[in-house]
């Protein structure tokens, strides 16, 4: 890729993630939420359709950790990029998922599969948090986990 292009990319990835203002920035000079950002847009630089995250935001505060969630929904939706995300967060796992895989204790194994149906990445906003429906998926999640339902439960009604 020409010199021209790579500039052209790395400014369009920095405008995707929001870091327009901070492309001069050393990494020591960033948050951590830019950082992820960063890490982020370093994935996406070959447009891959298929990203694989393992607790990337595990690291972060809750305030940041839950606007870099908001964030990539938004991203995936820009890019139609799918995400496979590993996370020990319930409320994490429902709000970036269409579908969440229950792995049980030693040995893990996939317990269940549970579908969440909270709508698209647009519909994907803070106040989902304080949705009923994003409550009862959560409340699904946790009650396979502790195997108080039985294998086999795919989705929560949130109509």
């Amino acid at each position: 890729m020409a010199s021209s292009a790579r500039k052209s990319r790395v400014s369009e990835l920095l405008g995707l993630v929001g870091l327009t203002d901070f492309a001069e920035s050393y990494p020591d000079q960033l948050s951590g939420g830019m950082q992820q950002r960063v890490a982020i847009a370093r994935a996406l630089a070959e447009s891959p359709r298929l990203l694989l995250m393992d607790e990337p935001f595990g690291a972060l505060d809750e305030m940041t950790r839950e606007r870099m969630q908001t964030e990539l929904v938004r991203i995936t939706g820009e890019t139609g990029a799918a995400v496979v995300f590993v996370t020990h967060s319930i409320p994490e796992a429902v709000y970036l998922s269409n579908r969440v895989v229950v792995m049980s204790p030693r040995p893990g194994r996939i317990r269940d599969i549970l579908t969440v149906s909270l709508g698209s990445a647009a519909e994907r906003t803070e106040e989902l948090r304080e949705n009923e429906a994003f409550f009862d998926n959560v409340s699904k999640v946790r009650e396979l986990l502790h195997g108080e339902v039985p294998v086999g439960i795919r989705g929560v009604e949130t109509r």
